[in-house]
This record gives structure tokens, C-alpha cells and sequence, in this order.
């Protein structure tokens, strides 16, 4: 589903249409991935909020292969008989020979056309298929790695169905492949070696060997150039991986990554520098209003103040109303992801809070998937308390309205010392009690298997943090991923993010980085790192990303400890902003929602595809490069208004922080539209390659402009100016 924001009176200036003529009807993309309807990881997020965008630029002419997995089949695809005959024969002529692939649509935004195949309908073929694979590239595959033999199935099938389909087309069409990732990556070599005429393009969006270093402590960055790849591969055990995903960049035609740090990455481990940079998008469903999505916010925390006050059940000895949620989610990596730096970072923030006297509480929740064999029962009382409570509130409530409504009903005042007997008050006693607990709130939601050895665990006990109630921060650990149908914390991802103040991302190894691209999107501010993709994108196109809510944390020039000291900062700062200056900070936040539709960022694949068809089809395609300049992109500048700082406040007590009247009066609309005047007008940009297409004949048609180059950035997004309401406060 699209992530709903509201419509900014700051959209990026104009993105031009390109008007390009090359001719779509007689082109014919695929696009592979091994999570196509297969949820797996990123991957999957990246083509499915893609498909959209790329089905309205090619129609009936746009094709998705992926793996047959049935339980997937079941509740994503409705498997259909195909409209093109030429896919039609193509599927049939592989069915005859023993093969199973299906066809149909895959049940999300835009309907796509997915070609799905069963890898092992055909795995007698194995055997045979890795001989070849060894004949002809020199890439062995050990029998006890499953998952390099299905990406072996699930290539020799692709390039099988691709050579099939051209074979079946009677006028021959020109065809795009696209492939996504190593697993994808045989289908993409053997198309090369058999020189069928299709158009290949790789997109990684990490490298193997990357995400395995990183993984092992190691000083990753600032060794690229010095790694010995195959003995690093090898003393892995995954150098037949290495590769495959080797060959396949060397053997594509457009070689593309998803960030710039993950393009130096690949120049070093894998020896190709990419062609260009195609960072990931998300569909942005625009609301009519500005203060929508702040009322999202209030309603969504919430729902998560309700699960706070049941997990401290007895020791909620501080105010709601000053508490801050900060959040972490995404693979558990404990290093790769930041958890180490962040939870130190929690630990010093612990202390300035206490030594200052702060009445600001911070909640952090880290949602990391982890090994459990059920809920914390002392968790699940909590909520049951918590729960029986509002029930015994509710029971005296009635009970209190029904003699007030008869005593005002007769012309009398109620006597107050018969509103309630002593049976309402020994509920209400015995209602009390039961939150009385000896023990501290607990820190894990679930029972750990790895309780002794869990890092996460293990740190926690190390810096002390154990909710007393002396501490400032309390964490939760939620090692499950979130789900309206949990009987814990029944919301699902987008809902929490939306209650929380600020994610926290302090990744070492994150090719791009969807959880703060997803918290910008929903107006939530974010912390990311200079060694993330979206955070080397962010440091580009804006030019004081904290004054827009997206603090970059120096994890490549500085040590750890500098790090945790610069990480600690942002979250005190965060810390003494007030409720006000928060609100202002989501809606800067939410108007760098442009930069992440895929409106705007799918033009870096449009020019990708538009490369690839001019390398391999060079008597119909003409590209002509130029040489980039300095003045590449566009930037957001500083904030014509006054920056949410609690250091230059008028106010000097801090205890003006939640519930004065600001004598300063904000302007939404108006701090928006001098952003707008701001931003850097198109015509600072760098020159844009030029397309022809050229007829059968030969002859040269009129030359196209795109809005991209290799190392330039296409303009921004067309404006949407529409007038937004005024600024809600209440319950933010």
C-alpha cells in the first residue's frame, strides 16, 4: 500500500517530461528478481512499490519473473491465461519439454504481469546444468549450498524462457532484462554467452562480499582497496556466489547500484564502476491537507502510550505527555545496523538527562526479529492489567453518571459523599493493588531462546539500563516484527512509525536504507549515517539536512566513540526541543517526501533501460554523453524561518516546554512557500545527455533530451502548489 502524506506546498520545480521517441511498442521489458512475490527482504519493497511507475511508461509490454513458490501464489497472484501470444507459445513450447512455468497477475498496486516458474519441476536438470555452467564460465557450485543451486535452476530457466520468447515473436521486438541481484545473475551470462539479443541490465543492492565483511568486524571502509577478494570469498565459503555475481556485472551491458557508497563498494569488490545510480523510491499518496498527517501522528501514538502504560504497570511514574518514543527496526545485524552505537548512545543520554534534571522520558523500542518461543508472560499481564483497570474505571463511571443524571433530573446538586459507596472504593482499592509489582518492567516482549548470548541482552546488562524508575530512558525489546493482529502491540509498521518522535538508523553497512526513507515519507524525523545510501542522497539534495529532521551521523571519518559522542548529541538536542518546535520539525520533515517518489527517482531506471538499448542495439539507439560539470543536482537550502533549536528558544525557563502559548506565531504556509522560492531552479543544472532513434532504414530521427546523465541528477518533481490548513497542536 502507498504511504499516505499530505500535498506540500514545497514539491520539487518542474520535472520535465522527456518526450523521448523511442518507440515502446516494438520494446519489451522483463524484469527478474528471486523476490518477485516472494517476500524476502528489500528487494521485494523496491519492485513492488516500483511496478506501478514502470507499467504506466510500458503498458502491456512490462513482464515480471520470478520463482513459483504456491503458498506465495496463493494470496498475491490471480493466475491468468496470458494476452500475448507470443508469451503464450513461449510458455507453452517450455511446458511440453517438462518445464512449469505460469503466468498471471500479481495482486498489487498497478496489476503487473508476473511470469512465475517452478524451479523444481525441473531440478533433474541440475546435474546437467552446472556441467555447463562449469564448461562455460568456470563456476563450480557445491552440492550442499541450496540456494546457489536454485539461483543455477532459476538462471538456466530465464535465459531459457528469454531465448524462447525471441524465437516465438514474429516481428522481433527489442528486449530488455533487467536482473536484481547475484541470485538473479546467471539468467543474465548465459543470455550473453548464447548472444541472444536482449538488452541486460544488473542492479545490485549489495554486494556479497560486502554484507559478509561487514558482518565480521571488520574495518571495512577504510580497507576497500587492499582486500584480497578470492581469498576473503573463500575463506567465507562463498566464492562460487562471488562469482556468479562477478560475471554477471562484468557481463552486463548497464551496470547499476542503489547509492554512490555502494557504487565505490562495487568499484573496489566487484571491479566495474556502475554505470549509474538508481536510488529506491516509494509510492507517496498525498493528502489534501497539511494537518492530516499530524493527526495520524497524535492518533497512532496514542495507541502506543496505551501499550506503554500496561508494560510499566507499577512504576508509570512519569508523565506520557513528556515522553518521546524513539524506534529502531530492520534485520537483527546487531553492528551492521547500528543497535551497538545506539544502545551506548542511550546509555550517556540516560545520564544527561539525570544530572540535568530533566522531566523529558524517552521510550526507545527495537524492533528486530529474533529467536523466541513465545510471549513475555509478565509482558502479556501488563496489558491485562492495564486492561482490567479501564474496565474498573469504566464500571465506576457509569455507576457515578447514572446518580448524577437522577440527582440533576429531580433539581438537586449531587451530594458528593454518595456518589460512590464503599463498594465502588474496594474495587478501586483492589484495582490498585493489582498494578503493585516488586520486579522492574521487563526489557524483552518475548522469551529469548538466546537469552545468555543475545548482543542486545548482553549490552543492556552491561550499561545498566533496566527500566528503574530512576532511569530517564527505558527501552523495549520487540524481537518479532509488528502486526495489528498481535495481542501485545496489535499495530502494524506504518502505524507505529507514525506514533513514534524519531527512528533511529545508525547503520555501518546499509546499501540505502528504507526505514528512514519510510520515516521521511510519513513526516517522522530520522537518523541516518554518511555510510547509508539514503543518507549520502539526503547530504546531496539538502543543504542542512537537521533542520529538516534528517540528522547524518559521521560514522566514516570519525572513530566509534566520536560517533556515539555525535549520536548522543542529536538525541539531547531532540530531547529539549518542545512539542511546537517537534510540529514544525515533521513538516519540514514531510516535504522531502518529493525526493522519495518514485515519480522523481524513476527516471534514474528510465535512463538505465534507455543506455542499455543503445549499447546493445546500436544500429536503432544513439546515445551521445557529455562531460559532467560542477553544477550536478539540485539542493534544499536552509529554512527561510527560524530552525527548531531549543538553543536560541526566547524562552530561558524550560519549564515553558509543553503547555505555553507561543507569543511567536508560525506560519506553515508561509515558511513553506519561501522553501519553495529557495530551492535550486532547474536551470543550475548540468547538462543532459541527448537520445536519437534511429528508423530501420538508418536514418536519424530527431534528437531527444532526458532529464538524467551518468553522474547528474534528474530535476525534481512537478510543483504541486495547493494551499494547506493551519497548524494543529493538540496531542503532538
Amino acid at each position: 500500500m502507498p504511504l499516505a502524506r499530505s500535498l506540500s506546498v514545497t514539491s520539487l520545480t518542474g520535472l520535465e517530461d522527456w518526450e523521448d521517441e523511442l518507440d515502446l511498442e516494438n520494446a519489451v521489458l522483463f524484469e527478474v528478481a528471486w523476490e518477485v512475490a516472494n517476500k524476502v527482504g528489500g528487494i521485494y519493497t523496491v519492485i513492488q512499490t516500483k511496478a506501478k511507475i514502470t507499467l504506466d511508461e510500458w503498458g502491456e509490454n512490462y513482464f515480471l519473473i520470478g520463482p513459483y513458490l504456491e503458498l506465495n501464489v496463493r494470496t498475491q497472484v490471480e493466475l491468468i491465461e496470458p494476452p500475448n501470444p507470443a508469451i503464450r507459445r513461449t510458455i507453452d513450447a517450455m511446458n511440453s519439454k517438462g518445464c512449469k512455468v505460469y503466468f498471471g497477475r500479481w495482486l498489487i498496486e498497478g496489476g503487473p504481469y508476473v511470469i512465475l516458474i517452478d524451479i523444481g519441476a525441473t531440478a533433474w536438470s541440475l546435474d546437467r546444468w552446472k556441467t555447463e555452467l562449469w564448461e562455460s564460465c568456470s563456476i563450480g557450485i557445491p552440492w550442499y549450498d541450496r540456494e546457489a543451486n536454485d539461483a543455477v535452476l532459476f538462471g538456466f530457466l530465464t535465459a531459457w524462457f528469454l531465448g524462447e520468447f525471441a524465437a516465438q515473436c514474429e516481428e522481433k521486438p527489442f528486449i530488455i532484462g533487467h536482473f536484481h541481484e547475484w541470485l538473479a545473475g546467471v539468467g543474465l551470462f548465459l543470455c550473453r554467452i548464447r548472444k541472444l539479443p536482449v538488452a541486460t541490465i544488473f542492479t545490485t543492492h549489495a554486494t556479497l562480499l560486502g554484507r559478509y565483511l561487514c558482518a565480521g568486524s571488520v574495518d571495512f571502509y577504510n580497507n576497500l582497496q587492499t582486500f584480497n577478494l578470492d581469498k576473503e570469498a573463500g575463506d567465507r565459503q562463498i566464492y562460487h556466489r562471488y562469482c556468479m555475481e562477478r560475471a554477471a556485472v562484468h557481463c552486463t551491458h548497464v551496470f547499476t547500484t542503489v547509492s554512490q557508497i555502494t557504487a565505490v563498494e562495487a568499484e573496489h569488490l566487484l571491479k566495474r564502476k556502475p554505470d549509474i545510480v538508481t536510488p529506491n523510491g516509494l509510492n507517496v499518496k498525498k493528502f489534501s491537507a497539511m494537518h492530516e498527517f499530524q493527526n495520524l501522528h497524535a492518533q497512532s501514538k496514542a495507541r502506543i502510550q496505551e501499550f506503554v502504560r500496561g508494560h510499566f504497570y507499577g512504576h508509570l511514574d512519569f508523565n506520557l505527555d513528556k515522553t518521546i518514543f524513539f524506534f529502531i527496526a530492520g534485520r537483527y545485524e546487531y553492528s551492521n545496523k547500528g543497535a551497538d552505537i545506539f544502545l551506548e548512545a542511550l546509555a550517556r543520554l540516560n545520564y544527561l538527562l539525570r544530572v540535568n534534571g530533566s522531566q523529558t522520558t524517552v521510550v526507545a523500542f527495537f524492533i528486530m526479529p529474533a529467536r523466541t518461543n513465545n510471549f513475555n508472560v509478565e509482558t502479556l499481564k501488563g496489558q491485562a492489567v492495564r486492561k482490567q483497570l479501564w474496565d474498573t474505571a469504566n464500571a465506576v463511571k457509569e455507576k457515578f453518571g447514572k446518580k448524577l443524571y437522577e440527582s440533576l433530573l429531580v433539581g438537586n446538586l449531587p451530594d458528593m459523599n454518595k456518589m460512590l459507596d464503599k463498594e465502588d472504593f474496594t474495587m478501586m482499592k483492589r484495582a490498585i493493588f493489582a498494578t503493585q509489582r516488586q520486579s522492574f518492567p521487563p526489557i524483552c516482549t518475548h522469551n529469548m531462546l538466546d537469552d545468555s548470548t543475545d548482543p542486545i541482552l548482553n549490552t543492556i546488562r552491561r550499561i545498566g539500563l533496566f527500566n528503574s524508575s530512576a532511569d530517564r530512558v527505558k527501552i523495549i525489546f520487540h524481537p518479532e516484527f509488528l502486526s495489528s493482529t498481535s495481542p501485545l502491540l496489535p499495530v502494524d509498521y506504518e502505524e507505529f512509525v507514525r506514533g513514534c518522535h524519531l527512528g533511529v538508523f545508525p547503520s555501518y553497512y546499509e546499501p540505502w536504507g528504507y526505514t528512514p526513507a519510510e520515516c521521511t515519507v510519513m513526516g517522522i524525523p530520522s537518523v541516518s549515517t554518511n555510510l547509508s545510501g539514503f543518507g549520502c542522497f539526503m547530504e546531496e539534495h539538502i543543504a542542512d539536512p537537521s533542520a529538516y529532521g534528517i540528522y547524518i551521523l559521521d560514522r566514516r571519518f570519525r572513530a566509534l566513540d566520536e560517533s556515539c559522542t555525535q549520536l548522543t548529541s542529536f538525541l539531547y538536542s531532540f530531547c529539549q526541543q518542545t512539542r511546537r518546535q517537534r510540529i514544525i520539525q515533521r513538516n519540514r520533515t514531510e516535504r522531502l517526501s518529493d525526493l522519495l517518489d518514485w515519480k522523481y527517482l524513476g527516471r534514474y531506471y528510465m535512463y538505465a533501460r534507455h543506455m542499455a538499448l543503445a549499447k546493445a542495439f546500436p544500429d536503432n539507439f544513439t546515445y551521445e554523453p557529455h562531460e559532467t560539470t560542477a553544477a550536478q543536482g539540485f539542493r534544499y537550502p536552509r529554512p527561510a524561518s527560524v530552525p527548531p533549536s531549543p538553543s536560541i528558544s526566547r524562552h530561558s525557563s524550560p519549564h515553558h516546554s509543553e503547555t505555553e502559548e507561543d507569543d511567536e506565531r508560525y506560519d506553515e504556509e508561509e515558511e513553506a512557500e519561501k522553501d519553495r522560492r529557495n530551492i535550486k531552479p532547474p536551470n543550475m543544472m548540468g547538462p543532459v545527455p541527448e537520445w536519437r532513434k534511429r528508423s530501420k532504414k538508418g536514418s536519424s530521427e530527431a534528437s531527444n533530451s532526458s532529464n538524467a546523465s551518468t553522474s547528474s541528477i534528474p530535476s525534481s518533481p512537478s510543483d504541486a502548489s495547493s494551499p494547506t490548513s493551519s497548524l494543529i497542536e493538540e496531542r503532538n
